[in-house]
This record gives structure tokens, C-alpha cells and sequence, in this order.
């Protein structure tokens, strides 16, 4: 019996063809293991149906990456696999770990895995040097956030705090900046 796919026979139409086929109306019948030569417990639907094959292969959508391009503005992994782009965390995912409690993780996928540009390089010394790796430091996205908000005509005042550098552009060398206030410019 041939039907159209979405708009085709009812269930008593297909039940009265099958019956005239002399078939079960139930439309199942007994199945053999292929292997053994044993029947099946339960009797199985047997016919053809609407399939459309799914192009989205593995082998097609498999990619790893070592080292790669970065974005020059943020600092981070570009994404994608036509660009040899980097794993990419959405803020579901950061969400997810954060549930799981993968404090670790997240500060290692945030950071040295993404644009912690001095975290990055401390952390490829360490691991050739055979030590632990370090602290990571300060993110690219903070010092490109700071240039957005002082383009805003936002004065962000940046205070020295425990006197370690971890990576600020505007920072001088050995000491860390983080935002203390903020003032619109006057004039």
C-alpha cells in the first residue's frame, strides 16, 4: 500500500489492506535474531517508512585545536572551525559549570584558555619548566571593557592593589590595577 507521507490512509484504511493482504491487522509479525536464528519475545512492526538521511556527519564536524589564531581586538580564540577557531563557552555553559561547582575549570576555560594574554604565556613557561602552573591574571576583555567605558567619556580611576603585575596593559610592571570609581568628565 503506497500513502502520501504526512496526509495519507487513516489507521482503519491501512487495517483493511493489511487484513486483505492476509496479513496481521495489527501490522507486526515475528522477527529472527540474525545471529542466533532465534525469534524475537515481543512481535515488531515491520514496513517502510519516510526517512530523510541526516548529513551532519562526525567525521565532518570533528575538530581540535593545540594553537590557533586569536582575535586582535579581545584577545580571544576565534571561532569556528573554518577559521582553526578555539572552544567556545556560552554563557549557558558557564552557567552549567558554575552549577557543578567546576571552579577550576571555569577559571581555566575564562582565562588562560581564552584572552588572559599573560596567564597564557605564564602558564606555556610553567608547563615547558616542568612547574605548577600559576595564577592567571588579567583578562584582555577588562582592559577592552575600560576602553569602552572611557570612550563613553567615563573617567575609570584604576588603583593599585598587592603590588604583583597579572597582565594589565595600562598597568605599570609589578603592580595590578582594578576599577575603583567611575565620574563622567565634565567639560
Amino acid at each position: 500500500m503506497a500513502s502520501p507521507v504526512f496526509d495519507g490512509a487513516s489507521e482503519d484504511e491501512v487495517k483493511k489492506s493489511l487484513a486483505l493482504a492476509g496479513l496481521p491487522v495489527s501490522g507486526k509479525t515475528i522477527l529472527f535474531d540474525g545471529r542466533t536464528g532465534e525469534a524475537f519475545d515481543q512481535k515488531v512492526t515491520v514496513g517502510i517508512i519516510y526517512m530523510m538521511k541526516l548529513h551532519h556527519l562526525v567525521d565532518d564536524k570533528i575538530h581540535a585545536r593545540s594553537i590557533g589564531p586569536y582575535s586582535l581586538v579581545t584577545q580571544q580564540p576565534l571561532g569556528g572551525k573554518a577559521q582553526f577557531g578555539g572552544q567556545r563557552l556560552g554563557e549557558m555553559e558557564v552557567w552549567a559549570l558554575e552549577a557543578y561547582g567546576a571552579a577550576y575549570c571555569l577559571q581555566e576555560f575564562l582565562t588562560v584558555k581564552s584572552d588572559d594574554v599573560w596567564g597564557r604565556t605564564k602558564t606555556y613557561e610553567t608547563i615547558v619548566k616542568g612547574g605548577n602552573v600559576l595564577d592567571s591574571g588579567l583578562p584582555e576583555s577588562f582592559n577592552v571593557l575600560v576602553k569602552e567605558l572611557q570612550s563613553l567619556a567615563l573617567d575609570v580611576e584604576l588603583v593599585e592593589v598587592q603590588g604583583v603585575c597579572k597582565g594589565s596593559q595600562s598597568a605599570e610592571e609589578g603592580k595590578i590595577y582594578i576599577p575603583k570609581t567611575s565620574k563622567i568628565q565634565e567639560g
